[in-house]
C-alpha cells in the first residue's frame, strides 16, 4: 500500500471539514475522491500535501509514518499536486515557471532539455522557451504537470484537472495518467465529471459532509449511481418548460473590441441575438474570447452604442451599473476577485451586484437589512453550505461560492442573463440545480446567454448553439440535431462550420 490514511479529522470554526476519514491508495492505482461541494475533498488533499495540519488521525506513506509540515516536505517524500487554479506567471516562459516550483533548479539550459525530454516521454509536448501568457489552458496545465513529473513523484494529486480542457486535451491527459500509473505512480484524482472517473479510475472513496460514506469501483457503477451516493438522495434531471420565444432581448451586431486582458483574444465582428425565453449556448476552447465577450456584454468594456442593444435600446456605451438598470446581469467565470470580493462577507458580495436591481441603496445609504435578507434568500434557494451570511466569501468551498454567485445573478429578475461557466467546479446535484434555475428563468421569459466549456451542459440547456474561436463567433444554430462530431469541427476553427454542414 502506498498511502494509508486513518481517522483523519479537521475542524474549522463552525464547520467540521473532515471527520474520522480513512482510506488507502495502492501503488500504481488511480483513486478517485468524490463528494459534493463542501464534502471535505480539498481539505483532505491539502493535509496529504502538507498545506494543512490534521487535528487527529495518522497517515503512512510506503509503510512509514507521514505527517508533512509543509508542501516542500511532502514533495521531498514523493507527493506532488496539480491544483485546480494554476499558479503560473504569464510574463515568464515555461522553463522559468518550472524553475520557480523547484527547490534547487538546475541551470536553465539543462532544465529546458529535461522539460523537453519529459514532455515528449509523456506525450505532453511543451516548448520551454514559450511565454506562459501565450499558452492555452490545456498547455498551462501541462506546465504544472511537467513541474510535478520532474520531481519523479510516487503520488500525484490532481484537483479538478479537466475543468478547463477540451475533449481532445482530456484524452491526451488521460493517456499520460494511464502511462504514469503503469509505471507505478499512484494518482489521487478529484473531479465532478463522473463519466471521466468511470473511464479512468480503479477505485473511488466517496465523502459526504466530511465523512466517508462509501467506496466503489467506478466502472461497475453508473454516473447517476455515484452521484446519488455523493448526495445521499435521488438525482433530479433538469426539465425544460417550453416557452414561446418572445421578442429579441439582447442584440449584438458587428462587435469588435480590443482585449483589455494581457495575452487575451480580441473580439472580431461578433453578431448574435437572444430572444426572451431562449437559451443561447456558446462553446469554445478556453482563451478564445470568452472572457472578453462577457466583459463587452456586462459593460466592463464599452463599445459604440449600437453594437449592443438591450430590449431594443442602444447600450454599447453604458457601464455595468447602467446595463443592470437596463435589464442585463452578468456572472463572470473567475469567482475569486472578479465575480466576488474574497475577503468581503456574503452580505457585502450580495450588495456588490444586487444594489441596482434589488434597490439596496437609497439616497446614498445602504439598506443592510434588505441586503442581508437578499443574501439569506440566495443561501436558502441555492443550498449554499455556510455557517451564515456574515462569513467571508473565501471561507466557502469553490462550489458553494459558485452556487451563491449564480443565485445572486439569477434572482435579480433581469430580462437578459449572461453567464460564463455556470457550473464550474460544482458537484452533479448542484450543477443540475443551477441548470434547472437557468431553464426556469428562460421559461419565465428571460433571454439567457451561457458561455461554457462543458458541451454536455450546453446540449442539455441550450436552444441554440455557437462557437467562439479566436474571437470570432460562428453563426448560431439550433441545438436539435447537432452531433458531437459537428460541434468538434465547429470548435476546431471557423472553417469547421463549412465541414460541419457537409457532415450534417
Amino acid at each position: 500500500m502506498l498511502l494509508q490514511v486513518e481517522g483523519i479529522t479537521k475542524a474549522y470554526p463552525g464547520v467540521v471539514a473532515n471527520s474520522d476519514v480513512s482510506f488507502s491508495v495502492g501503488a500504481g492505482e488511480v483513486h478517485a475522491l468524490l463528494g459534493e461541494n463542501g464534502a471535505g475533498k480539498s481539505t483532505l488533499v491539502k493535509m496529504i500535501y502538507g498545506l494543512v495540519r490534521p487535528d487527529a488521525g495518522r497517515m503512512e506513506l510506503r509503510g512509514e509514518a507521514y505527517a508533512p509540515a509543509k508542501p516542500a516536505e511532502a514533495r521531498r517524500l514523493g507527493v506532488a499536486m496539480v491544483f485546480q487554479h494554476f499558479s503560473l506567471f504569464e510574463a515568464l516562459n515555461v522553463a522559468e515557471n518550472v524553475a520557480l516550483g523547484m527547490e534547487n533548479p538546475p541551470p536553465m539550459k539543462e532544465l529546458a532539455a529535461r522539460i523537453r525530454a519529459v514532455s515528449e516521454e509523456y506525450g505532453l509536448p511543451l516548448e520551454p522557451g514559450r511565454m506562459v501568457g501565450d499558452l492555452s489552458a490545456g498547455e498551462r496545465q501541462r506546465v504544472e504537470i511537467i513541474r510535478c513529473l520532474l520531481q519523479e513523484p510516487k503520488l500525484l494529486i490532481m484537483d479538478e484537472p479537466t475543468s478547463v480542457l477540451t475533449p481532445l486535451e482530456v484524452e491526451i491527459l488521460f493517456k499520460t495518467l494511464r502511462q504514469l500509473a503503469r509505471e507505478g505512480t499512484s494518482i489521487l484524482y478529484i473531479s465532478h465529471k463522473l463519466e471521466e472517473i468511470r473511464s479512468l479510475c480503479d477505485a473511488a472513496t466517496i465523502l459526504r459532509r466530511g465523512r466517508v460514506v462509501a467506496t466503489c469501483v467506478p466502472r461497475d457503477r453508473t454516473a447517476r449511481e455515484m452521484a446519488e451516493l455523493m448526495v445521499g438522495a435521488a438525482l433530479k434531471t433538469p426539465e425544460r418548460r417550453k416557452a414561446a420565444l418572445g421578442p429579441v432581448a439582447l442584440g449584438v451586431s458587428g462587435l469588435s473590441v480590443e482585449s483589455p486582458i494581457p495575452f487575451g483574444t480580441s473580439l472580431k465582428d461578433v453578431s448574435l441575438v437572444v430572444h426572451r425565453g431562449e437559451v443561447l449556448g456558446i462553446a469554445g476552447v478556453a482563451g478564445n474570447g470568452q472572457d472578453e465577450l462577457l466583459l463587452a456584454l456586462s459593460g466592463e468594456v464599452r463599445a459604440e452604442a449600437d453594437r449592443v442593444r438591450i430590449e431594443g435600446h442602444a447600450a454599447g456605451h453604458l457601464g455595468p451599473a447602467e446595463r443592470r438598470r437596463a435589464g442585463l446581469v452578468a456572472a463572470p467565470e473567475d469567482r475569486y476577485g472578479h465575480a466576488a470580493a474574497p475577503d468581503m462577507s456574503l452580505v457585502e458580495n450580495a450588495l456588490l451586484s444586487g444594489a441596482v436591481r434589488k434597490g439596496l441603496v437609497a439616497a446614498g445609504f445602504i439598506d443592510w437589512g434588505a441586503t442581508r435578507a437578499f443574501a439569506q434568500e440566495i443561501i436558502a434557494a441555492y443550498d449554499v453550505r455556510t455557517p451564515g451570511p456574515e462569513v467571508a466569501a473565501r471561507a466557502l468551498s469553490g462550489g458553494n461560492l459558485q452556487k451563491f454567485l449564480m443565485g445572486r445573478e439569477l434572482m435579480q429578475g433581469a430580462a437578459v442573463i449572461v453567464i460564463n461557466q455556470p457550473t464550474w467546479g460544482v458537484d452533479a446535484a448542484a450543477a443540475a440545480a443551477i441548470r434547472q434555475s437557468i431553464l426556469d428563468r428562460a421559461a419565465e421569459g428571460a433571454a439567457v446567454l451561457v458561455i461554457s466549456q462543458d458541451l454536455d451542459e450546453l446540449l442539455e440547456i441550450a436552444d441554440s448553439f455557437a462557437v467562439l474561436n479566436e474571437g470570432r463567433l460562428t453563426k448560431p444554430r439550433p441545438v436539435e440535431g447537432l452531433t458531437m462530431e459537428e460541434i468538434g469541427l465547429m470548435m476546431g476553427g471557423a472553417h469547421g462550420m463549412e465541414v460541419a454542414h457537409h457532415a450534417g
